[in-house]
């Protein structure tokens, strides 16, 4: 797979170590968000969307932060040492989503990824605007209407038994008014 395009977000408070967010596309079918670009203290560097780990309380089975002392459900104190290590003795508090399989693709991601982003702090530097068409998913945006099917009747196993061409919503309020 090829990657075909990566759009660069800047951060706009920079006191913190993210710089940026990227987002890239394979082949022109597959779109990997929030990649994050950090200055690390060998430089700038990737890293791949993540999400945070968490562990069982082992008295009623709450899932808790790997960093919590005690069970946000019950009040039970955690033990110290729980979790997986990472090669430097510490507790992983982070897990990759997606990333890269072999070393080489590894860096040829941070090689786009910082190229696309030198030339879009460069665009900031001479003023000009950001580089259009990095949207992020707006998930309480309504979802597209889907086109109706030919006989106006909506899929069989999605029907309530409603009047013709009225949603289940639509029936389910109707019935209730």
């Amino acid at each position: 797979m090829k990657i075909k395009e990566v759009r660069i977000k800047l951060v706009e408070d920079r006191q913190d170590k993210l710089r940026a967010y990227a987002s890239i596309t394979l082949d022109d079918s597959l779109v990997i968000r929030d990649l994050k670009i950090i200055e690390g203290g060998k430089g700038l560097f990737v890293a791949m969307p993540s999400r945070k780990i968490h562990d069982r309380c082992p008295r009623c089975r709450s899932k808790n932060h790997m960093r919590a002392r005690y069970c946000n459900d019950c009040g039970e104190r955690l033990g110290e040492e729980r979790g997986d290590f990472d090669e430097r003795g510490r507790v992983r508090l982070y897990a990759d989503i997606a990333h890269p399989i072999h070393q080489t693709g590894r860096d040829e991601v941070q090689r786009l990824v910082l190229d696309a982003y030198r030339d879009e702090i460069e665009r900031e530097r001479r003023g000009l605007r950001p580089a259009p068409g990095f949207v992020d998913i707006d998930y309480d945006a309504p979802a597209p209407s889907r086109p109706r099917r030919a006989s106006g009747q909506d899929h069989p196993r999605h029907s309530s038994g409603n009047e013709p061409g009225r949603s289940r919503d639509e029936g389910r309020r109707a019935q209730r008014a």
